[in-house]
């Protein structure tokens, strides 16, 4: 079996893509795409979006994180990330939709807006995070139980990301006191082995996300 994917270093979607292969214990190539001048081949096998992640198993190209990972747990039924239970499973698409949606758009936008624009998309942040720490709360290790699930997966960037994004805009939206359960989910993720010691370095990151507010907040306002 051919397993390729197509990624981006600092991307949350890819890592997602990357953390399921892991769990799963796929051997997959990993291939550096610059997207900001997007290679014949990215262009080709994902025309529609022209985005990373793009999978490709046996020649075929899947695209989109959320369907990837899908196509990973069908594909390889070994540590199964969704729940077996259809209820179970329906919840944690939900609850992924939503954190997609609520959470990472709006962290996006408050660290890409300025003044009453910011405001209002960390208040929407802040309060769709009371919402999955509400669904966390009493979990035992992770939103999928004794081990790293679907829905971690998806809100991993939460445990690398969003701090970056909190330093770049000056803002805070994690406010442990506020969020004991979140937090304790963070540090039991980044302590996980596919997790840990494999994040891009703090110190680029910080100097990528800078660039890229500060372009998007002029282009908006140009």
């Amino acid at each position: 079996e051919e397993v390729k994917l197509l990624g981006f270093w600092v991307s949350p979607p890819v890592f997602r893509v990357k953390w399921a292969l892991e769990i799963k214990g796929v051997k997959y190539e990993y291939i550096e795409e610059d997207i900001f001048n997007k290679s014949t081949l990215l262009m080709e096998l994902n025309p529609v979006h022209k985005k990373v992640p793009v999978l490709v198993h046996d020649g075929k190209a899947i695209a989109e994180s959320f369907v990837i990972l899908e196509y990973i747990d069908e594909t390889w039924k070994q540590n199964p990330l969704l729940p077996q239970d259809p209820y179970q499973r329906a919840l944690a698409r939900f609850w992924a939709k939503f954190a997609e949606e609520k959470i990472l758009r709006g962290a996006w936008n408050a660290l890409c807006s300025q003044g009453e624009e910011k405001q209002k998309a960390l208040e929407q942040t802040i309060e769709a995070m009371e919402k999955i720490e509400g669904e966390l709360e009493g979990k035992e290790q992770f939103f999928g139980g004794e081990s790293v699930g679907y829905l971690d997966i998806i809100l991993g960037w939460i445990s690398y990301c969003l701090p970056v994004w909190e330093e770049v805009g000056s803002m805070q939206i994690l406010n442990p006191l506020k969020f004991p359960a979140i937090t304790a989910w963070i540090n039991r993720f980044l302590n996980h082995p596919v997790v840990k010691d494999k994040l891009p370095p703090t110190d680029k990151m910080l100097v990528y996300f800078h660039q890229r507010s500060k372009a998007l907040a002029s282009t908006s306002h140009g």
